[in-house]
């Protein structure tokens, strides 16, 4: 079976840079909110739920849903959030279905990324076998998301508000990922990490995910 690596961390991380450089190296990528998008395209359940859920409004001009405008809607407000990912569907089956395909497909030389916000609280590290957390400095955050998408400084805060703290996450991840240097620091990282791993797996060698305990214990948490 191929390597499947899971890579999280909160907006404006560097997570897409990460997975560009995994790609270089020759491995499969995924992206969650890209398999999410599908399930509200034109014509799908989906999409009746969301406009139904917030309104015919939400609907750009090219018949989609507009999804900055109801990132505004639901970023910083966790029941409009609740409402939303109820209206989307079983997001979590559609990513568990990615991978499985991935395993069901590709040989054991295959190396695989799926890319998350939610990849820790969403339980999508059952699926996966290793996580790795990126992770950086917020105010470092801000100035990316007001340079990289138009963001105000509300806007930009009311994205990182909606999401948590890196050291929250941290027990859940094999590895944490520093992204406060340079680009070229970071890809260099990532490669030699991704060496190490993909040489553990190879000899049969990679330890459970820490995943998996965080996982179980929060489970247990839940059900008692």
């Amino acid at each position: 079976m191929p390597l499947v690596i899971g890579v999280t961390g909160s907006i404006a991380t560097g997570k897409g840079l990460v997975c560009q450089a995994l790609v270089e190296t020759g491995a499969v990528h995924s992206d969650a909110d890209r398999v999410a998008h599908r399930l509200y395209d034109p014509g799908t359940s989906g999409f009746e739920s969301v406009v139904a859920a917030f309104g015919r409004e939400v609907v750009g001009e090219d018949g989609y849903i507009d999804r900055r405008l109801l990132g505004g809607m639901v970023f910083g407000k966790p029941e409009e959030m609740r409402n939303l990912t109820t209206a989307i569907g079983d997001i979590g089956a559609a990513v568990q279905g990615v991978i499985d395909g991935w395993r069901a497909t590709l040989g054991d030389d295959a190396t695989c990324v799926m890319e998350s916000v939610n990849h820790v609280e969403a339980g999508y590290g059952q699926w996966t076998d290793v996580t790795w957390l990126i992770a950086c400095d917020q105010d470092l955050a801000r100035q990316r998301l007001m340079a990289r998408n138009g963001f105000t400084r509300e806007e930009a805060d009311q994205r990182l508000a909606s999401q948590r703290p890196w050291d929250e996450r941290a027990a859940a991840a094999d590895l944490v990922l520093f992204n406060n240097g340079t680009p070229e620091e970071l890809v260099a990282n990532v490669k030699e990490e991704v060496r190490q791993v993909r040489a553990l797996w190879d000899r049969n060698g990679l330890p459970e995910s820490r995943y998996q305990e965080w996982w179980r214990v929060l489970v247990a948490e839940r059900q008692g």
